[in-house]
């Protein structure tokens, strides 16, 4: 392939002098790239740039080769959210390292640098990061990590401002006709954005790779509750913009069925969350709606086809700049809980448009958040159903035969098991159609009284992901929250299973 930034001679002789005397040193006196050398598998960690600023690029390094056994940099690049940028999130304990307060006035946005001529084709033209002045995070990280062996991943994600220039006029429209926080995955402008992003990554700086996620689904799971997080408000489900409309016409959906029947659905989730049982039970009833509304879940796959289809248009967008990048995508840890958003995410569709997936099992705050799954949905269609018996059936439709009971998955987490059959299950979907790479979770913030994480843990996930078959795994969900005494355990877990 050819070189997009010729070196001149004086640069060769340089590098070549250099390469000439890192190979005279003993080994021992490069214990680090000696160590991520060994691993044949891609050992990735997520990282904003806050780190890098906080702790030193070189020393930030240092530490995730030497303790991690890290060979590829998922770099936190373009995101509004704290999830994998920013430091520790508010009240939650900070590590043992980087600066030691929380950074209050977070922004976000592109932590490169935003080349014009990639975002023609969208309203979405300032997105260019405050927080850290005129940093370009890529410009910055990618030549010393290349220079280590180190594989530089840009990671975005689907976690937008309102307030942005440009923003306004793509937010998601709910049945009522009111505008959402979020943006809508089939306005032009939005799927051009993200077009234009991706290729900028690709052709701007000599990345290894890409990886996109979104954790979002559509009306008729969010209307039930089917996630983790807070309950939602079913009247403000969407999306019903016009592009959602034209795209419903298109497809025979009739649009003012649909809305009837979100309207109805919203009257009977109101009255389950004021324990006002139908006559015929709170399952049936909800059956029933699905029977009389067939829309409901014709919309509920509209919004997901839309969704998906940035995939498709991210895999292109990036092989299309460069052929050699690996694309990737994060998939969301609610497809650890929610049959219905499973059921969305079928693995062997994805590995048409990905070279690889980060499959999210994160098993330490598996537990709190699969807890606070089922009593979501206890609250709404399955409101008939004790909670314990509740945890008990969706085990068995998602195989966790060895999970904590319900009034000890807050405290206990999920176990390796876990992950070990999360990662063979998503092996068997792809059969080598593509690389899967499972997030391991390390200390991801939960409450007080709920699980924390151990080395032990840490050991026990990563050996479990390795021992399943996965190609890899991505320590997550960023290291400005991980202690390094647990990054060190996946670390020693890496190492002990190359041997």
């Amino acid at each position: 392939m050819k070189t997009r930034f010729p070196i001149t001679r004086r640069q060769f002789l340089q590098s070549t002098s250099k390469t000439i005397a890192a190979a005279a040193l003993a080994p021992a006196l490069l214990p680090s790239a000696t160590k991520a050398a060994a691993v044949d598998k891609t050992i990735g960690i997520q990282v904003g740039a806050i780190s890098f600023v906080d702790e030193g690029t070189e020393k930030v390094l240092d530490i995730l080769q030497e303790k991690g056994a890290v060979n590829a940099i998922f770099l936190a690049t373009f995101t509004y959210g704290r999830g994998i940028a920013g430091r520790q999130v508010q009240n939650a304990p900070l590590p043992d390292h980087g600066k030691q307060e929380y950074d209050l006035d977070f922004h976000g946005g592109n932590y490169a640098t935003p080349h014009a001529r990639y975002y023609r084709n969208t309203v979405l033209k300032e997105t260019r990061a405050p927080d850290h002045g005129d940093l370009d995070i890529i410009a910055e990280v990618l030549p010393k990590a290349h220079q280590r062996g180190m594989k530089i991943y840009c990671w975005y994600e689907d976690v937008f401002r309102t307030d942005i220039p440009g923003a306004k006029g793509l937010r998601e429209i709910d049945f009522n006709g009111r505008p959402a926080g979020t943006l809508c995955p089939l306005h032009p402008d939005f799927r051009n954005f993200l077009i234009g992003l991706t290729q900028d990554y690709c052709e701007s700086y000599e990345i290894d790779g890409v990886m996109w996620g979104s954790e979002r689904q559509g009306p008729l799971h969010n209307a039930i509750s089917a996630r983790h997080g807070g309950k939602a408000d079913s009247s403000r489900v969407t999306c019903f913009c016009e592009h959602h409309q034209k795209a419903a016409k298109e497809r025979g959906i009739n649009f003012k069925r649909a809305k009837e029947g979100y309207e109805k659905l919203d009257q009977y989730l109101r009255a389950a969350r004021g324990n006002e049982r139908p006559n015929d039970g709170y399952f049936v009833e909800f059956w029933r709606l699905l029977l009389n509304y067939p829309e409901l879940l014709a919309w509920e796959k509209l919004w997901t086809d839309s969704k998906h289809a940035i995939y498709s248009d991210v895999y292109h967008a990036a092989k299309k700049s460069r052929p050699s990048v690996q694309v990737g995508f994060h998939i969301w840890h609610a497809n650890s809980f929610s049959p219905f958003f499973r059921a969305e995410q079928e693995y062997a569709e994805f590995a048409k448009v990905a070279d690889y997936m980060k499959i999210v099992i994160y098993n330490n705050c598996g537990g709190p958040r699969y807890a606070n799954y089922i009593d979501n949905v206890a609250s709404t269609i399955f409101h008939d159903v004790p909670k314990d018996e509740l945890a008990r059936l969706h085990n068995e439709w998602l195989d966790y035969p060895n999970e904590a009971p319900f009034n000890e998955l807050s405290t206990k987490g999920l176990s390796s098991d876990y992950v070990l059959r999360e990662t063979r299950r998503a092996l068997a979907d792809v059969k080598g159609k593509c690389k899967i790479y499972p997030g391991i979770d390390i200390d991801i913030p939960t409450g007080s009284k709920e699980k924390q994480t151990t080395p032990d843990d840490v050991f026990a996930s990563t050996t479990a992901a390795l021992k399943a078959g996965a190609e890899g795994v991505i320590f997550s969900r960023k290291y400005s929250e991980m202690k390094l005494g647990n990054l060190a355990a996946g670390g020693k877990a890496i190492r002990e299973f190359e041997k």
